[in-house]
């Protein structure tokens, strides 16, 4: 579904990603673990196009997409939900999820208003509040549901359950599996390892821009070493 090859991604002089290669196949959750500042928030903008690349190359089932404005790789079938939620806050639910809608493309799961109220039961229920009256929570999960009008076939997820409650990182969990029952193709960047084993088939571990580990997470826990040294505090 998606291909990094050896891509080095800069802020001005910064350079942030070195020569990071990845890929994530069709129907498979990825967690890209690190640490703050480790580069995943740059890999997420560098596949959207955000940040552009100035080496390597990004492609989406196989077409290059480097180089492409934003607005057409989303159109192209890649939601991107960043860490910082960016919601309309004076505009209600429904709104909001008006903005994202895009029609239905192929091989990708097919979203409705109504299917997404049955996944986050509180967004229907306040479908009429705006956005500046949601809880932290809320608002993660209407900028999930707003991407998902979108109909991507692949799905990035920065950060999915920084700053949430308990309660509602099980929820975020229980939803990102169901996303993967539904044939979805998901990238996840995360700190927290319990959640990622939860929700993902396979780990990836960044730290300063490049890739350290890419495997299974019962490769992880026998080389603690890795784990110790990229992902612990």
């Amino acid at each position: 579904m998606l291909e990094i090859a050896a891509i080095n991604s800069f802020y001005g002089r910064a350079h942030i990603l070195h020569d990071l290669s990845l890929s994530v196949n069709a129907g498979e959750v990825v967690a890209l673990l690190g640490r703050n500042g480790a580069g995943k928030t740059t890999t997420m903008k560098s596949v959207m196009q955000l940040v552009r690349a100035r080496s390597g190359r990004v492609r989406l089932e196989g077409e290059d997409i480097t180089g492409w404005p934003a607005y057409r790789v989303a159109r192209h079938g890649i939601g991107y939900v960043p860490e910082e939620r960016r919601i309309f806050t004076d505009l209600t639910i429904l709104e909001n999820l008006e903005v994202g809608r895009q029609s239905a493309r192929y091989a990708a799961p097919a979203w409705t208003v109504e299917m997404l109220f049955e996944l986050f039961p509180n967004l229907g229920e306040r479908r009429h509040n705006r956005g500046k009256t949601l809880s932290g929570g809320e608002r993660q999960m209407l900028s999930i549901a707003r991407t998902l009008m979108g109909n991507p076939r692949l799905l990035l997820l920065d950060e999915p359950s920084e700053g949430l409650a308990p309660l509602i990182m099980e929820h975020m969990a229980e939803t990102i599996l169901r996303f993967k029952a539904k044939g979805l193709t998901v990238l996840l960047s995360e700190q927290n390892l319990h959640f990622a084993r939860i929700v993902a088939d396979r780990a990836l571990i960044i730290e300063r821009g490049e890739k350290k580990f890419d495997g299974s997470f019962a490769e992880l826990e026998h080389h603690p070493e890795i784990r110790d040294a990229h992902l612990s505090v």
